[in-house]
């Protein structure tokens, strides 16, 4: 059975609610999974491109399913685009539009005030307390695309009221790509209310089936 390897969001951990919905409900079903941590205990300095090698050293050259949430799942899609040996992807809430959007949130003052200090406070949700992310996680991420090229089989599932990452972002990657389903659904960016119907959508995709209790 393909292993799954499942990439977690901005600020959050190996150890969120989603990552270890989705680890128990595949490892019931007997896939593989693993769940790397992408700040690798430096959250201040995080880079996409440092994320991005992590990554590479978690599928290691193997055939994997990827699944990512949020920044994960741009994460995903990136790695995808790069590497044939990425079979299939599930995204959820996917930061497609990663530089774009921080400015949409943050407006151009506070945007200027994270540059010239090269800091800007947010919550970490894997931490549970405030933490510092250093400006490099923009000036690096200006170099990949907003939207990869990612030919294999995608399932994305994005939250109709999502106010952190907007559906439209979502809509704008699948539009014209064929290999692409799309699946809006009655939730915000979390997902949390839905992961029931999402995990039974994920097993089927992934050509899994869940054990016998």
């Amino acid at each position: 059975m393909t292993p799954v390897v499942y990439l977690h969001g901005f600020a959050s951990s190996p150890s969120s609610s989603k990552a270890r919905y989705f680890r128990d409900l595949l490892e019931q079903a007997g896939a593989s999974v693993s769940i790397p941590d992408l700040a690798a205990g430096d959250f201040e300095h995080l880079t996409i491109t440092r994320q991005l090698n992590i990554l590479d050293q978690a599928v290691a050259g193997l055939r994997v399913h990827l699944m990512g949430s949020s920044m994960g799942g741009w994460l995903a899609a990136l790695y995808a685009a790069r590497h044939p040996e990425v079979e299939r992807l599930v995204l959820l809430a996917p930061a497609f539009g990663f530089n774009r959007r921080w400015p949409e949130r943050l407006g151009t003052a506070e945007m200027d005030r994270w540059r010239r200090e090269q800091a800007l406070q947010v919550f970490h949700y894997g931490e549970n307390r405030p933490a510092s992310i250093g400006y490099q996680l923009i000036e690096d991420a200006a170099g990949y695309d907003d939207f990869p090229d990612v030919r294999q089989p995608v399932l994305i599932f994005h939250g109709a009221a999502d106010d952190i990452v907007p559906v439209r972002y979502a809509e704008e990657f699948a539009k014209g790509r064929p290999n692409v389903t799309l699946e809006v659904v009655d939730s915000g960016h979390d997902l949390l209310n839905v992961l029931e119907p999402i995990g039974e959508r994920v097993l089927e995709f992934f050509g899994t089936r869940r054990s016998p209790a």
